[in-house]
């Protein structure tokens, strides 16, 4: 399986095997001018949020093709979810973030002005649309190329305030990743007394190149976060997520 392309969300819902789905838009245009896609050709198509179906390439256009799918397959969302606090970064390192972290996984991406970001997009809504729009792409470019039949969403740019409210013990548990960190990533657990179903989402707080100021990671503590390291090493901002991710995938039996 070469390939998959993504079709609206929910119009797979109602198909069955042997239906016909067609593509067509930017995603046909990439996949027949860039992709060079053929008859026959077997591909996989999902809808972004978790279903999926194989089948054979029947018709190609100028900028659509036609598939033929076997019966669409739904995976069930993960839980709990893991979600990327990714700090603005000069550069494309933020954006690096972005794509390595949906290819390890992560269900939702945050992006976070950090005190020391160079980028900085808030105080021009323009600039904040465009910027959230970007990282929604390179999100979806990676699933594409990860074969993930379902798309990690890019949430509002966040504030200190917003991750330090977002943290529910048990709940919402946040790790901040940090060299000054009391013990290593993957020495983090829930709680003992967590229980399964209650743990629903765990937020990795990654700060730009400049690392967080005292008074962020201060903030963040007092607000109940846990602040790990990743080893001896200082990792950049764009691997850090990635690796932290690679180790709770582990650590929650996702991988």
């Amino acid at each position: 399986m070469a390939n998959l392309y993504l079709v609206p969300t929910g119009s797979l819902d109602a198909l069955g095997d042997g239906d016909v789905v067609r593509v067509d838009g930017d995603e046909g245009r990439h996949a027949v001018r860039v992709s060079r896609l053929r008859l026959g050709e077997s591909i996989a198509v999902a809808d972004g949020d978790g279903v999926r179906s194989t089948g054979t390439v029947e018709h190609v256009g100028i900028d659509e093709f036609s598939v033929r799918i076997g019966a669409p397959e739904r995976a069930a969302a993960a839980t709990p979810t893991l979600t990327l606090v990714q700090a603005l970064a000069k550069g494309d390192r933020d954006e690096r973030a972005v794509e390595q972290a949906t290819e390890f996984g992560v269900d939702a991406i945050v992006p976070w002005q950090a005190e020391r970001s160079v980028s900085r997009w808030r105080g021009d809504a323009a600039k904040v649309a465009k910027g959230e729009a970007k990282w929604r792409r390179i999100a979806r470019e990676a699933a594409k190329q990860s074969m993930r039949s379902r798309v990690p969403s890019v949430e509002p740019l966040a504030t200190l305030p917003d991750l330090c409210a977002s943290h529910e013990p048990g709940v919402r548990e946040t790790i901040v990743l940090h060299p000054r960190g009391s013990a290593p990533a993957t020495a983090w657990r829930p709680a003992a007394d967590t229980r399964a179903a209650d743990l629903r989402e765990v937020r990795l707080v990654v700060g730009p190149e400049g690392g967080l100021t005292d008074s962020e990671l201060a903030a963040l503590a007092d607000a109940g976060a846990h602040v790990m390291t990743l080893g001896s090493a200082v990792l950049r901002t764009s691997s850090a997520g990635p690796a932290a991710l690679a180790v709770l995938n582990v650590t929650l039996g996702r991988w």
